[in-house]
């Protein structure tokens, strides 16, 4: 490519639109360019660089013995509603592009294509003799983010590979599942990025587990926790932990007390001398479901710990049946406007119990006539505890399960685990932290999706069976994002050999001498037809200017026919690193081709 024949504009300073370096940096380089809101399109340069990740993915996945298809961006709604999906998608979280046609018929822009494959396995599938079969697609996806950021890390269209396996039963998936693991891993070390695989929440996606394959950067929106011997990482989200012990209570007789404006844990600890582990604290939730029914969640933890939301979501989606739903509309803390539509009375916030009285929830047919009370297990154990007294400026001290108060039933895990903690496969593990973009999830979805679906198998025995799932997806635009996240400095991107657009840059210093074009362009041809991919930079640009262009799009290699070039040389200098050498010209293709080996 000669840059004087392309499409190629940089600037000079960070548009005001960007936020994190590696946004700022390709939209500098001249990689992409916004169209609208969380909208880009790709430029050339970025072009050669997806198309590299996406061969790399491909060689990965077709090593697994998966098949690559293409399935349809736009899907009907009905595939939506026979899985429960479309609401949680459309309404809840509200990340699909939905729209009628023009015979009023609910269709949506893919965001994910769960139902779409188990509808064509519903079909074509009928005997086990035809599993396990695996198969993954290249394609763009929508998502309607509320609020699009950070370039191609949070568009609202974007490049993906997604795969999809069907399985005779259990043990089949857990094959292909750690197929994925990897072929997922060699994907990221092939890109060159430093990566580490967490556990992770299913969210809803949905599932038996998953894991998630987090590049390593301090944008990354995701929070890792993790031990130092390598046996435990996982998405704060999904991460547990052992919470510090407990103290003793000071506390040895019940009773209430007068506790004027300790309507926080770090008040009410002062007020009272003690430790917030002696506490137990009481967070008042609004659930609704897609029945239409609203549900008030009383959670009980110790006074130390903060509520875990996706836990708590995950708990009230598998209650949802319980209220004759499938899907968790929305969740909430409610304010004074939430509460005065089901209140029926003044709560006294900041000083709830978990005993407080139902008939604070006014009678309504939207409405569960009682609270769902929930408490973690770190509030279970406790022992003569303060609580709230359900009433303002009043806490009682003192206070046991079995005694003065009755301990929910529901038991569950809802604690936030956090650094610091000791982790639960080894107490002198102490779990760190650490920042990260999600680029890969596995899941193994078991029968979630074939069983909503009617997606059926005939086993060896004649019996009919819902086919075992499992689902893949690589975020291909995040991941080249990332990469220039996880490397650049002042001057620019660093690129990763593998993925870089081209390998090498042949910079024209003075246009005026002959010498220097000629040299320039037969290295051009040469290293191109060595297969070194190269660019020439033939602008009519002073030198000073084309340098800083070639570090700022980073491309690994810059050679320039500059005033070595008497002696029968040129300046050949490694991005990376700013090292410069000098070459002879007859050594500048052998010895690239070295370079080019050694980094892959």
């Amino acid at each position: 490519m000669r840059l004087s024949q392309s499409l190629f504009v940089t600037l000079r300073e960070d548009p005001a639109e960007a936020e994190i370096p590696s946004h700022k940096l390709l939209l500098r380089a001249g990689y992409i360019r916004r169209i609208g809101s969380g909208i880009y399109a790709y430029l050339p340069l970025m072009w050669r660089v997806l198309q590299k990740v996406s061969r790399i993915v491909r060689e990965e996945m077709d090593a697994t013995g998966a098949q690559e298809c293409l399935l349809p961006q736009i899907q009907p709604a009905e595939l939506w509603q026979e899985s429960g999906r479309w609401d949680t998608y459309t309404e809840a979280e509200g990340i699909m592009f939905s729209l009628q046609d023009r015979q009023g018929r609910e269709v949506g822009l893919g965001p994910t294509h769960e139902e779409v494959i188990t509808a064509v396995a519903r079909d074509m599938i009928r005997s086990y003799r035809q599993l396990p079969l695996h198969l993954y697609q290249l394609q763009t996806k929508f998502r309607d983010e509320i609020r699009p950021r950070f370039g191609l890390m949070r568009g609202r269209e974007f490049i993906m590979k997604d795969g999809y396996s069907f399985h005779v039963d259990a043990d089949s998936l857990k094959e292909t599942y750690q197929a994925m693991d990897g072929a997922y891993r060699n994907m990221l070390q092939r890109c060159g990025l430093r990566f580490r695989a967490v556990e992770a929440d299913s969210g809803a996606i949905g599932g038996s587990g998953s894991q998630e394959f987090m590049v390593l950067a301090e944008a990354g929106e995701d929070e890792i926790l993790y031990t130092d011997d390598g046996s435990y990482a996982a998405n704060v989200e999904k991460a547990v932990s052992q919470p510090p012990e407990a103290q003793p209570s000071g506390f040895k007789t019940y009773e209430k007390r007068e506790t004027p404006k300790t309507d926080t844990i770090e008040k009410l600890r002062q007020h009272l001398d003690c430790s917030a582990t002696q506490i137990v604290k009481n967070v008042l939730y609004q659930v609704t479901y897609d029945s239409g029914t609203t549900v008030l969640v009383l959670v009980s933890l110790r006074g130390d710990q903060d509520v875990n939301e996706v836990k708590l979501q995950n708990e009230l989606t598998q209650q949802a049946e319980n209220y004759e739903s499938k899907t968790v509309l929305s969740l909430e803390v409610p304010d004074a406007a939430a509460q005065a539509k089901w209140a029926s009375k003044t709560l006294p916030l900041g000083y709830l119990g978990p005993d407080l009285a139902d008939d604070c929830i006014q009678s309504a047919k939207t409405i569960a006539p009682k609270f769902l009370r929930l408490v973690d297990p770190t509030a279970v154990d406790l022992k003569d505890f303060v609580t709230g007294a359900n009433e303002s400026g009043f806490h009682v001290v003192g206070a046991n399960w079995g005694e003065q108060l009755t301990l929910p039933k529901n038991v569950v895990d809802l604690r936030k685990a956090t650094a610091g903690d000791q982790s639960l496969h080894d107490s002198k593990q102490i779990l760190q932290t650490a920042r990260g973009i999600e680029i890969g999830h596995i899941f193994q979805l078991g029968t979630k999706y074939s069983q909503a679906m009617g997606a059926t198998y005939t086993n060896e025995q004649g019996e009919e069976m819902p086919l075992v799932m499992g689902c893949y997806g690589v975020g291909v635009s995040r991941l080249a994002q990332s990469a220039v996240e996880q490397s650049y400095d002042k001057d620019g991107i660093i690129w990763p050999v593998a993925i870089a657009p081209y390998h090498a840059i042949v910079v024209i210093p003075n246009l005026n001498d002959e010498a220097q074009v000629e040299a320039a362009e037969k290295l051009y041809q040469q290293l191109n037809q060595a297969g070194i991919e190269t660019i020439l930079d033939d602008r009519k640009e002073r030198a000073g200017v084309k340098f800083k262009d070639a570090d700022l799009i980073g491309i690994p290699y810059r050679i320039v026919t500059g005033r070595a070039l008497k002696q029968g040389k040129v300046e050949v200098v490694q991005r990376a690193t700013h090292d410069s050498q000098e070459l002879d010209l007859d050594q500048v293709v052998p010895t690239l081709q070295q370079w080019l080996e050694a980094s892959t």
